[in-house]
Order: C-alpha cells, then structure tokens, then sequence
C-alpha cells in the first residue's frame, strides 16, 4: 500500500475504535483446524469518509496488498480506525479518501467495507477497483509475515467459496494498471505486496502463495 500513513497514538487509537459485532462477513465458517480465523466488523459508517459514496459491486476478483507500514501500531486494529476516522486521504482518486475491505495481521482480521461495494484500494477507476475485493496484509514491527501470510491465504480461500471467485483471480496490486484520476497520470504496475512479486505475477513467492491457497480451498 505506502502512502502518507498518518498513524494516530496507538493508545488512543484501541480505546476509540468502535468495532461492531454484527454486519460484513463475520461470520465466515473456516475449518476448526485452522484455528481462529474470526472476522471482526469495523465497518466504515455509512455515508462517512470511504463509504460516503456507496457504489455496488459484485466481486469477480480479490486483490492482495502489503501495508509497507512497518511501526510498531501498524496493526489490523489500527488500520481498521484510520479507514473508520478517515485519515487516510485519495488526493487523486474520485472519492477522496482510500478505502479496502479487509485487513490481515498475525493475531485479527478487521473488515472494513461491505464485499458488494467497491473501494478505492487498487487503480483508481480501473477494474481492480470496480471488481474486486482488498485485502492488506499488515507488516508493523513485531508482526509475523509468516502468520499474516498464512492466514491471509485462508481469508482468500473463504471469499473465494462464498463468491464463486476462481484462483485465477486471485491477484497481486501488481496487476492492476494504476492511472489517476484526476489528471489520468500513469503511474504504471506497483511493486505489492512487496514481499511477493519482485519479479511480477511468475515470482516463486507469488506462486507459492497461489498454491497455499489452493490448498486451502481445497479443505472446503
């Protein structure tokens, strides 16, 4: 993701979030094996910062993302109450404000937006936008990437069983093409998640991470 993250005091952030129990994708069943894989709905109130534009969407992708966001409050809880505050700004998207729908780290999963509405997390007014869902994978000091990781490919795999995505359609922010919105500037293929496609979509990172969460579809 890397853009200007204007991190609130972490203290102040987990006493202020206001997280809902009910709403989103919550209740997602994985496998008890898998251990917890709880979703915690943090939506973005309706009508405020990334969802004061609603703007429906079927989900035919799901697009994943690293945060680049390596201080130590760099959680999934945290970045769940920027995106509910706001604080995170599209200075050249259509909507103003960035906004995805899930966000991953080695201990929680926060949802953010609704699965039928699309963000502003991926290419502007591109198709990775219009058509998938976004998925950020935390990486702040103390993090496992290992357990993000991994747990990320489980997310994936129950979005892809609820929605009827295929595993061709899981892909990298790499793959959108990313052209601004307000001055149509092309900004060309960023390099996230990072840590996975140094040498695009056929990097062995990415494609092990296809294949582990091949796997785990396969358990549903």
């Amino acid at each position: 993701m890397k853009r200007a993250l204007l991190l609130l005091p972490i203290a102040g952030l987990l006493a202020s979030c206001g997280v809902s129990t009910t709403g989103g994708d919550a209740n997602l069943q994985a496998p008890s094996s898998w251990g917890n894989m709880r979703v915690t709905s943090a939506l973005v109130q309706k009508g405020t910062y990334g969802r004061h534009r609603i703007r429906p969407m079927t989900p035919r992708y799901i697009t994943i993302h690293a945060t680049e966001n390596f201080s130590a409050g760099g959680t999934a809880r945290a970045h769940a109450e920027m995106l509910r505050t706001g604080s995170l700004k599209g200075e050249h998207n259509s909507l103003g404000y960035i906004i995805w729908h899930y966000t991953v780290d080695d201990h929680s999963i926060y949802q953010t937006q609704p699965c039928n509405e699309q963000g502003q997390h991926a290419d502007y007014e591109g198709q990775g936008n219009r058509e998938s869902i976004g998925i950020e994978m935390c990486e702040n000091r103390g993090n496992s990437r290992e357990v993000t990781l991994d747990r990320t490919a489980k997310l994936a795999a129950l979005l892809m069983k609820r929605y009827g995505i295929p595993l061709s359609r899981i892909v990298p922010h790499q793959h959108w093409l990313m052209i601004r919105y307000d001055d149509h500037r092309d900004l060309g293929h960023k390099t996230c998640p990072h840590f996975l496609v140094k040498g695009g979509e056929s990097d062995p990172a990415w494609q092990a991470f296809l294949a582990r969460v091949a796997r785990y579809r396969a358990q549903l």
